[in-house]
């Protein structure tokens, strides 16, 4: 039997500087909790790291743990190690806000008993430079962070700002702890596992996440993050298979156009080859359009959702680059159904994933 209070865990690789912050706003947070609060640190870091992370924890009174590769395993052993009743999810490169934990133990207590867990948006820091004005037009890099601020109820959400009840997180197995990529996908599963067993995900706008800058900084970081977001995506397929939908994955049909470009070029006296350029063309105007919205067309915006509908792209080649790698290349034009089922959009308009 678990003790009543709120368990917080967390997994990490490398991130000293972001760890230190984040178990200082923890602890912080943790004052103004009305129940006990634990914070378990599960790791895999390097030995510099380690250490780092070790001294980190005993400042800041947290249980360090070893922990596997994957997020997922490491989330599930820090809530084996874990002593309460109710067990909250954070990154590493975030920072809890004073009210978290106890907005957080609170909602979880005064819900009915077939709430499960309580989830909260998650908010990235701004910061002035053109990558962060460019993505900000996104519907996929950040949006599910903030549903929780835009939705009463979810059917999944991010592992940024999750609480959940230990029994219904045990009744449903935990985290998939092998999915194809080492982080993503495993939220989005737990979550539609966790409703399907009729626990519902229920938002506390108000218990808010800071997600560090860090993750939106650099066009390498956009593009890994949604190159994984995509891979995570044909995974999710492989466990949720009725959760599948028609897609005009861009990167298959740029792959289809050139084949058949390829294919025709001798017979068109090399015209086909212009095929490639001219769908290309076509699809980025279409997806700037849309990135575009209802900013005034000045030079600026167009260029940044231009740029935008390009980095988006990267969603579509990790989907297109998942579907051979799980030998599925059926699903070359299919995608996940993000938020098909169990969300109740009733707060503000919903910036949901599509394709």
């Amino acid at each position: 039997m678990s003790d009543k209070g709120l368990s917080v865990v967390i997994p990490v690789k490398g991130r000293v500087e972001a760890m230190r912050r984040l178990l200082a706003s923890l602890r912080e947070s943790a004052a103004a909790c009305a129940e006990p609060v634990e914070i378990l640190v599960v790791d895999d870091s390097g030995p510099p790291d380690t250490r780092a992370h070790t001294a980190s924890c005993a400042t800041y009174d947290a249980h360090y743990l070893r922990g596997p590769r994957h997020v997922g395993a490491k989330r599930n052993a820090g809530v084996r190690a874990a002593a309460h009743d109710l067990v909250l999810f954070i990154d590493s490169d975030c920072l809890a806000t004073p009210q978290l934990l106890q907005r957080h133990a609170k909602t979880l207590r005064d819900a009915g008993d077939d709430v499960g867990a309580v989830a909260g948006p998650t908010f990235v820091q701004g910061v002035d430079n053109a990558m962060f004005r460019i993505m900000a037009r996104s519907r996929l890099l950040n949006s599910a962070f903030e549903w929780p601020a835009q939705a009463s109820r979810v059917g999944w959400a991010t592992t940024s700002n999750l609480a959940v009840r230990r029994s219904a997180f045990e009744a449903v197995g935990g985290f998939a702890e092998r999915p194809l990529t080492v982080v993503g996908g495993e939220d989005v599963d737990l979550g539609l596992r966790l409703t399907a067993a009729g626990h519902a995900i229920v938002c506390d706008p108000e218990a808010v996440v800071v997600h560090d800058k860090s993750s939106i900084e650099s066009l390498g970081t956009v593009c890994r993050r949604l190159v994984t977001y995509g891979r995570s995506g044909q995974w999710l397929l492989d466990v949720h298979p009725d959760r599948g939908r028609p897609k005009l994955n861009r990167v298959s049909a740029l792959s289809a156009t050139a084949v058949a470009g390829a294919a025709t070029a001798p017979v068109t006296a090399g015209a086909g080859l212009l095929l490639l350029p001219a769908v290309a063309a076509v699809l980025l105007a279409v997806d700037a359009k849309e990135r575009l919205g209802t900013d005034a067309p000045t030079p600026a915006a167009i260029a940044e959702s231009i740029a935008c509908a390009g980095l988006d792209w990267c969603f579509d080649l990790g989907e297109f680059v998942a579907a051979w790698q799980l030998g599925r290349p059926d699903r070359l034009f299919s995608g996940f159904g993000w938020t098909d089922e169990g969300f109740v959009w009733d707060r503000e308009p919903a910036n949901r994933y599509g394709g």
